[in-house]
């Protein structure tokens, strides 16, 4: 059984990382560049790239709700789709999320220049080196302790970047906003197509769900506070900067935020901003370190990589060696590895993950597994998904020629370690052999995505069992299809409980029927509760039942195709009541009915009352 992380990280730890993994490079470097594309309407282009990642976030907030586990898109990818495509998506986002981390490292030494400009590159290198060990020891002594940064960076890159569009604004010069789009509508969304990836970080939280309170709540909301903040703090920051620098300046300089700051500020504000930048690359290297190193976690507790990876350090329940080896990944690329075009490829390589996040939304949608129940649930589904990856297609598209090598190469690599090595160890099915079983009406699936699926909810909604858990777990489960009459069925209920009950079984049958002359048990369309009293002491039994077809109880207009049936002795008339309060909260649910009716068979029925959210009575 693997080690568990340790649920440390709240709402605000939540949208800090979030927030934290976007202000970067994103901010501090590139509107220069898009702006030197687009003009003035580079404001529109970020709004832009923000709509175009929400497919994304929406995927990644229901299957992150779902199934809180470390290592985020790599396990929605292989549960959904299998370990190959785990292989892929797993090292890909470790990929991605280490070069990125890596770049916004040295993101430090080029602002650090405007403090001291006779810094050395091999002295930028050393000090990207210096911070990436730094974090690797506050990630290592806890997520929490990793999490406190992050709030301090990011709550004050907010505020210092919030007094930078206040005060700018009574700086900027109207004149310098037209033409607003000199290079035409087309500049635009190819300038979204370059700042999409500022928003790339946003997504990376979802890798450390497992170490998240209240997984269902805190997850999404500090996403798309994240989210709506950030897409504000560029849409502000991008219009002041662009008011306040001409036109030269802006498209030249490699630090507009600061050159901004200093129009209106000085030296000290150029300084100010500079501090600023390295403090947002902190962030997103922190962010990345602890994002990162749970992919090789999640990986290596399902065998696709070393088992050395999943060990978690019993003193801090943090993934020590997996967090040693990502930050020895990173800093080999500061020192040793050529940037430009792998930079590119880590761009890409998201976006791909974007495509696969999406998918594995449809494929666990359409599995119908019971289990799967998330707290959020992606709104227009399935629209938004599949325009998301027509989108992400052309994007990736767009990267050119070099990224798509370079990406397809790897795709061949990661697919070549599964062959040689994670092949052995891949023996879970997936939820995309459920949605071939229901395309081919074929029994090709076991119990074991169900079963894991049940066990994270249990988890993540902290269920305790109580009295009435346990015998659902050991009740008798009719499951019939074909249309009967009440007499019928109470028939083949006393065949499966008279002997559990120690009596023949014609006199259950009697006591069922002259239970149901006093008054009908049928409470609401479809729904029938049938309940008897037996001799003896300490008795209680619940038998439930499924009729596709429909069970026919006399004077009743509809059929009934659900049935909770109550047996107990007269001492436990206290629990009967408890247990017809819990049925009464579970069938309640607008979405009980279908559930129930589409549940593949006996040990899914039982599931939808054992994962139901409910109020548990835990005392004697």
């Amino acid at each position: 059984m693997p080690q568990k992380l340790k649920r440390d990280l709240g709402l605000l730890d939540i949208f800090c990382i979030a927030s934290g993994a976007m202000i970067s490079s994103g901010l501090f470097i590139l509107p220069a560049i898009a702006y030197a594309k687009t003009g003035p309407s580079v404001i529109f282009a970020y709004i832009l790239a923000g709509i175009l990642v929400l497919p994304a976030v929406l995927a990644k907030a229901e299957l992150a709700t779902a199934m809180p586990k470390a290592g985020g898109v790599y396990f929605f990818i292989e549960r959904s789709m299998g370990a190959p495509a785990g292989t892929i998506g797993g090292l890909a986002s470790w990929f991605s999320l280490s070069f990125k981390s890596a770049f916004a490292l040295l993101g430090i030494g080029i602002f650090a220049t405007l403090i001291n400009p006779g810094i050395t590159e091999m002295q930028i290198k050393l000090i990207a080196v210096g911070f990436c060990l730094f974090f690797m020891i506050i990630n290592i002594l806890g997520a929490k302790e990793a999490g406190r940064l992050q709030i301090a960076l990011v709550l004050f890159l907010i505020s210092i970047l919030v007094f930078y569009v206040v005060r700018g604004f009574l700086f900027i010069e109207p004149q310098r906003y037209v033409p607003f789009a000199p290079y035409g509508a087309g500049s635009i969304f190819a300038t979204a197509g370059l700042v999409f990836v500022s928003f790339g970080g946003l997504t990376k939280v979802c890798c450390v769900a497992e170490e998240v309170k209240n997984p269902g709540r805190n997850i999404p909301l500090g996403m798309f506070l994240a989210f709506f903040v950030v897409m504000m703090l560029y849409a502000a920051v991008t219009f002041v900067t662009v008011g306040l620098l001409d036109p030269g300046t802006l498209s030249s300089t490699l630090a507009p935020i600061s050159a901004g700051a200093g129009v209106f500020a000085g030296s000290f504000g150029i300084i100010l901003l500079a501090v600023c930048a390295v403090l947002a690359f902190t962030s997103t290297a922190n962010a990345g370190i602890l994002s990162a190193s749970r992919d090789s976690l999640a990986m290596s507790r399902d065998f696709l990589l070393p088992h050395f990876f999943k060990r978690v350090n019993t003193r801090f329940k943090t993934p020590h060696f997996s967090i040693i080896c990502t930050t020895a990944f990173m800093i080999i690329i500061i020192l040793f590895l050529s940037l430009e075009n792998l930079v590119k490829t880590a761009s890409t390589l998201m976006i791909l993950l974007f495509i696969f996040a999406n998918l594995s939304l449809i494929v666990m949608r359409e599995s119908k597994i019971q289990s799967y129940q998330p707290k959020f649930r992606s709104p227009f589904y399935p629209w938004i998904q599949i325009l998301g990856i027509i989108g992400y297609g052309f994007l990736i598209f767009e990267m050119g020629k070099a990224p798509l090598t370079i990406t397809a190469c790897f795709i061949a690599c990661a697919l070549l370690w599964y062959l040689v090595y994670a092949r052995r160890g891949a023996k879970r099915e997936a939820a995309l052999v459920h949605v071939i079983e229901r395309i081919t009406a074929k029994e090709l699936v076991g119990a074991t995505l169900p079963e894991e699926l049940k066990e994270i909810i249990i988890e993540r909604d902290k269920i305790v069992e109580d009295r009435f858990d346990k015998i659902i777990n050991d009740a008798k489960i009719l499951d019939l299809k074909n249309s009967l009459s009440m007499e019928e069925f109470f028939g083949k209920a006393a065949d499966e409980l008279a002997g559990e009950l120690g009596m023949g079984r014609d006199p259950v049958f009697d006591l069922l029927i002259e239970r149901e002359k006093d008054s009908s048990t049928v409470i609401r369309p479809g729904l029938a509760i049938p309940h008897i009293i037996v001799e003896g002491e300490h008795k209680f039994r619940i038998l439930l039942a499924r009729c596709k077809g429909g069970i026919i109880f006399p004077g009743v207009e509809s059929k009934v195709h659900v049935v909770f049936m109550l047996i107990g002795s007269k001492d436990e008339r206290n629990f009967h009541l408890r247990a017809l309060a819990a049925i009464a909260e579970i069938a309640q649910s607008k979405e009980f009915d279908k559930r129930w009716l589409d549940a593949r068979d006996a040990e899914e029925l039982r599931n939808i009352i054992l994962l139901a959210e409910r109020k548990r009575f835990l005392g004697k």
